[in-house]
């Protein structure tokens, strides 16, 4: 790789603010950015575990900052953002990690899609979309008036292909995709022409979240959901965490400088493979 293709893909000194900073993905990409040399501020709603990553980044000779925030409050994302000025002097980059679902918004058995409750799938539309949408106002804002910056979003690959079970999830995340595309033309057009928007949609990940989903908690083995969507990833196996960290630095470097709008699959061939 010569040079200047380095160069292209140099992210040092970028100030990141990555919501959900402290989760099993995006605190991967934390601590992975930090390493390429950018300053990341940690965003979460779990304070103890921001703190915790963002004093191992500082241990390992990165640059972070630990930054409490409820991503649907637009005061508490907005002093988030005053926080993260405070500490790196600007914002070059916002990353909208903050997402989930909700066993109560899922329809596996006993339970039926006619009997979901209002609440919870409220709960999941709110965290996964709204909590996109309100970082991208208040960060955004500051990013068009610096004329210069990135956003990317975390959509699924249940934008792509809805899984069984999860509707609630399957649409909010479509919804996430949709408003990327939407928010990369209005912010071009109405805006800034260098501020970016777009979104990566992992595939399969084992975190927290789904690990008892997708194994068995008592002998480690692939639960029949599990294995089925091993069948169906082409490279065989679930993603690693830092294995989305290559896309982002793309993304958010000037690599990426004329790509706006899209969503990237990062799913081993999950989204490409038809079945048969």
């Amino acid at each position: 790789m010569s040079a200047h293709t380095k160069n292209l893909f140099d992210i040092t000194n970028k100030r990141i603010a990555i919501t959900g900073g402290a989760g099993v993905l995006c605190g991967q990409m934390s601590a992975e950015l930090a390493r390429q040399g950018a300053k990341v501020a940690v965003i979460d709603f779990n304070i103890q575990a921001a703190q915790a990553l963002a004093g191992q980044i500082k241990k390992d000779g990165g640059t972070a900052v630990a930054v409490h925030a409820n991503v649907l409050e637009k005061e508490a994302v907005e002093k988030s953002l005053a926080a993260t000025l405070d500490a790196f002097g600007g914002v070059d980059v916002l990353i909208n990690g903050a997402g989930g679902n909700r066993k109560e918004a899922t329809c596996s058995a006993p339970a039926t899609f006619f009997d979901l409750p209002a609440d919870a799938i409220r709960w999941v539309f709110d965290l996964n979309c709204l909590g996109t949408i309100l970082p991208s106002q208040v960060f955004g804002k500051h990013l068009a008036q610096q004329d210069a910056g990135s956003i990317i979003n975390i959509s699924s690959m249940n934008a792509f292909r809805p899984l069984t079970n999860i509707a609630a999830y399957s649409a909010a995340k479509a919804a996430v995709s949709n408003f990327t595309q939407w928010l990369a033309v209005y912010m071009a057009q109405r805006h800034s022409k260098n501020v970016r928007v777009n979104a990566i949609a992992p595939g399969f990940f084992l975190t927290e979240q789904n690990r008892f989903l997708l194994t068995d908690e008592k002998t480690g083995q692939p639960t029949p959901r599990g294995r089925t969507i091993i069948e169906h990833t082409p490279m065989g196996r679930y993603g690693q965490p830092e294995e989305l960290v290559g896309t982002i630095q793309w993304l958010i470097s000037d690599a990426a400088r004329f790509v706006t709008g899209v969503v990237v699959p990062v799913d081993g061939g999950f989204s490409a493979f038809s079945g048969v």
